[in-house]
């Protein structure tokens, strides 16, 4: 059975996740792994780790800001979402999404973004969305949003 788990800084999970993120096949991965060494998650912002029979099964984060440039108006981000080859189709990203939304509306949110270039993906989890935007990298990706379940607002 899969658990998702919020990772806390100097906890023996957020030292695990580190080190999955900085390993795995995701280039983007290192750079999460850099984000948690530098301390670079403040106030609400959490990464998500999802557990399978101990080992660890992928990651994703809820941060303040994504890849819209600085003034936009959404907030906040599900990002860094990913899992593991070896424990793909489980369902596991779901798993961490809701977690990310539930603990979103539990700190005041009633909505969550999502940045992706992936197509049918997101909409599956219940995602709408929004338009394409130019992006900080100059490429232009989709912006998502999903609104939090009523019985998760706070």
């Amino acid at each position: 059975m899969t658990e998702v788990f919020i990772s806390e800084k100097g906890s023996e999970l957020w030292e695990k996740t580190i080190a999955f993120a900085e390993n795995c096949s995701w280039r983007a991965g290192t750079e999460l792994a850099r984000l948690m060494r530098d301390e670079a998650f403040h106030g609400f912002e959490r990464v998500f780790t999802a557990v399978e029979g101990g080992n660890i099964a992928g990651f994703c984060t809820l941060t303040e800001k994504d890849e819209l440039p600085p003034g936009s108006p959404y907030t906040p981000f599900i990002g860094f979402i990913f899992v593991d080859e070896s424990f793909r189709g489980r369902r596991i990203s779901e798993q961490m999404i809701r977690k990310a939304v539930s603990y979103a509306g539990e700190n005041g949110f009633d909505k969550v973004y999502l940045m992706s270039g992936e197509v049918g993906l997101y909409e599956k989890y219940g995602f709408t969305k929004i338009g394409d935007f130019g992006t900080i990298y100059g490429d232009t990706d989709q912006l998502f949003f999903i609104d939090v379940p009523e019985d998760v607002l706070q």
